[in-house]
């Protein structure tokens, strides 16, 4: 008897830690969801990209990706951003994936444009550059022969 409660001690001790653990890796990633407005982007490729990626400016966390689709009349990826309320984007903004080092996360970095006009609620960030497919690069040089 007095085994089963040392094990039933040590077992709730081991659920907490993880409790806590998982709390606190929840709240120091920013992993929550963000309120704010909604623009969209459309790009050629959107590889590596899923719901809940960064979107950053600055490397400062702005917002988040909300969705991804397909237009079906261009065939282009649509990712539909979640930014925050407190951060205005000019119309001429451009917007590209990358990623945080060779095989780091990917992310959407928004780079400002200088207009004085910014992108309504529902706008579009029309200027675009799409993922790149670093193993279609490495296999082009590698059959290339360096060249």
């Amino acid at each position: 008897m007095q085994n089963k409660t040392v094990e039933t001690l040590i077992g709730a001790i081991v659920v907490f830690v993880a409790a806590g653990f998982l709390y606190f890796a929840y709240t120091a990633t920013s992993a929550g969801n963000l309120t704010g407005y909604e623009v969209s982007a459309q790009f050629s490729r959107v590889d590596g990209l899923s719901i809940g990626t960064d979107v950053r400016m600055s490397g400062i966390k702005i917002g988040t990706v909300s969705a991804l689709d397909l237009n079906p009349k261009t065939y282009l990826a649509v990712a539909h951003l979640s930014i925050r309320n407190d951060i205005k984007l000019p119309d001429d903004s451009s917007i590209k994936i990358t990623s945080s080092g060779i095989m780091g996360n990917p992310y959407l970095s928004i780079t400002p444009g200088g207009s004085d006009k910014m992108i309504p609620a529902g706008g579009m960030i029309m200027n675009t550059q799409g993922s790149v497919d670093l193993m279609g690069l490495i296999g082009r040089m590698i059959t290339s022969g360096g060249k």
